[in-house]
């Protein structure tokens, strides 16, 4: 079923961007071998904070920008079949996913959302630097991901635009 007019803003804003697209017959590989990993909150810009443009990296969010096991997959893919030989991990300070623990968060959804949230597995972050940490060697050490690839891990301050790497 579609919802109408609920899109009509965006949609108006793609036909803009389509008039000038230029990515027309672009292969999808990552032309400067790059993948972040980040959260999908959207005070982030990944491509603009390390200076690259669409077509450059393959950009893979989530909750924390954590390695979870479709990240991994997603980045088996991108390190075999397309280009990518850097990925950066980019967790970022303030962020939602390590501001509270895992029931706390629980909680609030479960008030928010009005039905019981117990079951579902957040991943919030206790530690950041420990989690990039461990994300780095769980990417690093996968057997999938070759060793010519590069990993780091970075916090990101979302009040000074600066990548801290920790990793």
């Amino acid at each position: 079923m579609i919802v109408e007019h609920a899109f009509d803003d965006l949609l108006e804003h793609n036909r803009k961007f389509a008039s000038s697209f230029d990515l027309q017959g672009f292969d999808g590989v990552a032309k400067s071998g790059v993948a972040i990993v980040t959260c999908m909150d959207s005070r982030l810009d990944p491509l603009g904070m390390v200076g690259l443009v669409p077509g450059d990296a393959k950009i893979l969010r989530n909750p924390g920008g954590r390695a979870t096991e479709r990240t991994l997959v997603a980045l088996v893919l991108a390190t075999n079949l397309l280009n990518v030989d850097r990925v950066l991990l980019v967790q970022h300070t303030r962020c939602a996913m390590a501001s509270k623990s895992e029931r706390e968060l629980l909680m609030d959804i479960t008030k928010a959302a009005g039905t019981d949230a117990s079951w579902l597995d957040l991943g919030a972050i206790d530690d950041q630097h420990l989690s990039i940490v461990e994300d780095v060697h769980r990417v690093s050490s996968h057997p999938l991901i070759g060793d010519h690839v590069k990993v780091g891990g970075f916090l990101y301050d979302v009040d000074s635009g600066l990548l801290d790497q920790v990793a």
